[in-house]
């Protein structure tokens, strides 16, 4: 693991954000951990947290990319905290985000931010995929604006869990793979456990070895 990487985990924990119980997802599953993005409040956590994306895409995204774009809402604002983390390393990134209904007045559409055009390589910031609903309601909105290119996709953390039984990849390898785009996470659930390490219960490291094992991901 890299330094950003143990001081990112150590930050979702210190912020709330990563907390260990018995929580249910989206999906419906019962799991010991949950993740939740919306607990970050100031402005000085979501400093932070560009960062720590922005250390994740520079490591992640050799390729590079021309246009960074936050799903709404959560991504919208990791798109801006990224956004201003490249710029205070002397990179200017421009982004785009959706609205949830297109608006019919003023400059009307769904997307706000950058003006999308053919060729853009855009690289998608989400905070956690579990079962990548939200990916692929946002391929054919970006496919819809301009002939882009997918960069990638980027999250907070990697769940490393299937996104249905009848799958052996994970949810973010799964997406991935059905939109040809590579895919990356600031930290991955099994550097969470390994790193933090005697600061989890013996009851928590339990539920999330029978969790791992229930729903783990065996693929890539």
């Amino acid at each position: 693991m890299h330094d950003y990487q143990r001081q990112f985990i150590d930050f979702m924990v210190e912020a709330g954000v990563l907390t260990f119980g018995d929580f249910t997802t989206k999906s419906g599953r019962k799991t010991p951990y949950f993740v939740n993005t919306g607990k970050y409040r100031s402005g000085s956590q979501l400093a932070r947290l560009g960062r720590a994306y922005a250390d994740a895409i520079e490591r992640s995204f050799p390729a590079g990319f021309d246009c960074l774009f936050g799903p709404a809402y959560k991504g919208i604002p990791l798109v801006v905290a990224v956004s201003m983390a490249f710029a205070e390393r002397g990179r200017e990134v421009e982004f785009c985000f959706n609205r949830k209904e297109a608006k019919d007045h003023g400059e009307g559409g769904l997307l706000v931010g950058r003006p999308l055009k053919d060729g853009d390589r855009v690289l998608i910031v989400e905070d956690v995929t579990t079962a990548g609903t939200s990916i692929r309601e946002t391929v054919p909105l970006l496919r819809a604006a301009a002939k882009i290119q997918l960069a990638g996709l980027v999250v907070s953390v990697d769940r490393q869990e299937r996104a249905s039984d009848a799958s052996t990849r994970s949810a973010l390898a799964e997406v991935g793979a059905e939109f040809a785009m590579p895919t990356a996470a600031i930290v991955t659930i099994d550097e969470v456990v390994e790193h933090l390490g005697a600061r989890l219960t013996d009851a928590d490291r339990a539920r999330i070895t029978a969790y791992r094992a229930q729903y783990g991901a065996h693929g890539a």
